[in-house]
């Protein structure tokens, strides 16, 4: 009897288990370890930037590196920014050297990462199943939730009789190509931002879109706390997203807020500062554009078709419904244009540019560039590069910053390619981040640059800065407006009285160290008579 006693308390202990528990079959995962070379590429990390300099490598061949490390600092021509490490591994090969250039789009160096892959077994299928009485199941388990950059833990609840994984999800880096776990709409519309998670965070709870505060007073356009506060005081939230704890907007006190420069802004203090060392010598006058008032509605009323955009119909002739011109032999076709390069109406800037472009020929000097002193000799002195072409640069303002594309070989362009390049331009200035590439903006630049500042208010005069690399001379046109002229060769004696005439002011600074005051006047001159004489064009089989 004692026997038989001590085996049903055997055999109860081997069934018992913990008080406790969930009598489900589990299968656990068999993981095997393995070794993949990654090759790190170099992600776009601005607006037009396409490639890169490596200034120094903060990792070495060989060495471990962990998520988020440094593993280099790379030098763009607006900032310097530092590439983290989106794996854990050890560094095989390093792909480019520092001094050298990377594209972007190219690899820095290869990765070896430990990968698991997991072996999961055929559950018994004769195992029993015995349900958990509700009254064992006193706490819930806790799922891991996979958040932007963060990890946190929240309580789960089992419905009905299944099955919850409890596992840890590791904080993976958002380049990791295994990082493909799902995120909610807020997750992923705020990994767009640039900000801490502690910052992501409190934007979560606040209920605001934290891509909505880009670019941040923090380095690089970090979104600060403060951003996300300031963000909150004026009661702005995203729509469509709950307020979390803030139920109302809190009227922040009045405060200064320091701002980080961008990367582009920061580029121009940049090339402002080095600005001060070029003496300068400035010129303004004013240009008469009566004659291109009179003939501008007859050219925009022919605009070639292949310039018009889709929405606009080309005007044609009675006479090209009856006959067809293509009738003996297909007409060649017309020349391909860039998306953003069709335009429906001509303003003054082309016929400037243009006749900017033939007094340029004419003159040598304004083709000319500061020789750069890694292209002089050894017993450096300064020299001049004259150029074959008449090279422009515009200034165009961007939602990104002040960028300077230019017009290669603009004496070769007619009216209508003028213009379709400034559009194409302008076109791709506006993209975020910026379209613009070092097809539009090469190192060199043009000789001479143009703001246009008449476009924007009514400003005629503008006292332009030149900045070292761009050019000997830069040229702002203001607004054209229409005066009473009463100036020598307008002046009626007899009758006593002027003449309305369209002008617009044009102001000038040149570097003073190669171009001489007489030289700057004497040119302004001669565009002038390109300016003022529209027939001259003609002969230029514009």
């Amino acid at each position: 009897m004692l026997t038989m006693n001590v085996s049903i308390r055997i055999q109860r202990a081997l069934v018992r288990g913990p008080l406790l528990r969930t009598h489900f079959h589990t299968a656990h995962a068999l993981l095997a370890a393995r070794k993949v070379l990654h090759t790190f590429k170099l992600a776009d990390i601005g607006e037009g930037i396409t490639e890169c300099e490596v200034l120094k490598w903060s990792v070495k061949e060989r060495s471990s590196v962990q998520s988020f490390d440094a593993l280099c600092e790379v030098q763009s021509d607006k900032a310097s920014v530092e590439i983290t490490s989106p794996f854990d591994g050890v560094v095989k090969h390093l792909l480019v050297q520092e001094g050298e250039i990377a594209k972007v789009g190219a690899g820095l160096c290869v990765i070896e990462v430990e990968e698991e892959e997991e072996d999961v077994p055929q559950a018994n299928p004769d195992a029993s199943v015995t349900p958990t009485p509700i009254a064992e199941r006193t706490q819930d388990p806790v799922v891991s939730v996979e958040g932007s950059g963060t990890r946190r833990w929240e309580r789960g609840e089992v419905e009905g009789d299944a099955e919850v994984s409890v596992r840890r999800t590791d904080n993976k880096h958002p380049l990791d190509p295994t990082n493909t776990g799902s995120m909610s709409f807020a997750s992923s519309v705020l990994d767009h931002a640039l900000a801490t998670p502690s910052v992501r965070h409190f934007a979560r709870q606040q209920g605001v879109d934290i891509a909505a505060l880009t670019p941040g007073s923090g380095r690089d356009g970090r979104v600060e706390k403060k951003d996300v506060e300031a963000f909150v005081a004026r009661g702005r939230f995203v729509p469509g997203v709950e307020a979390g704890t803030a139920s109302q907007a809190v009227q922040a006190e009045d405060k200064d807020v320091v701002v980080e420069l961008g990367r582009t802004r920061y580029g121009m203090w940049k090339a402002m500062a080095q600005s001060l060392e070029i003496p300068r010598f400035g010129y303004a006058t004013s240009l008469d554009l009566t004659r291109y008032h009179g003939v501008l509605p007859l050219l925009n009323a022919n605009i070639p078709a292949h310039y018009l955009p889709p929405s606009s119909t080309p005007v044609r002739l009675r006479a090209s419904h009856m006959v067809n011109p293509s009738a003996l032999h297909p007409a060649p076709g017309p020349p391909s244009i860039p998306e953003g390069a069709t335009f429906s109406k001509l303003t003054y800037l082309p016929f400037l540019l243009k006749t900017l472009a033939n007094a340029m020929m004419e003159w040598p000097l304004f083709r000319a560039s500061i020789t750069p002193a890694s292209l002089a000799s050894a017993n450096y002195k300064p020299t001049l590069t004259v150029r074959p072409t008449a090279d422009v640069t515009l200034a165009l303002t961007t939602p990104t910053g002040l960028y300077t594309p230019m017009i290669g070989a603009a004496q070769t362009l007619s009216i209508h390619g003028l213009a379709s390049r400034v559009a194409h331009l302008a076109y791709l200035g506006r993209q975020v981040p910026c379209g613009l590439t070092p097809r539009e903006m090469p190192r060199r630049g043009g000789t001479i640059s143009v703001s246009n500042v008449g476009a924007i208010g009514q400003g005629e005069h503008a006292s332009p800065v030149l900045v070292p690399g761009g050019g000997v001379a830069i040229v702002a046109i203001g607004r054209a407006r229409w005066v009473w002229d009463v100036s020598e060769g307008v002046w009626d004696a007899t009758g006593g009285h002027g003449e309305r005439r369209l002008k617009v002011d044009v102001s000038w600074s040149a570097d003073h160290r190669v171009v001489e005051g007489a030289e700057l006047a004497a040119f302004v001159e001669t565009w002038r008579g390109w300016v003022e004489n529209p027939e001259r064009l003609i002969a230029e089989g514009v």
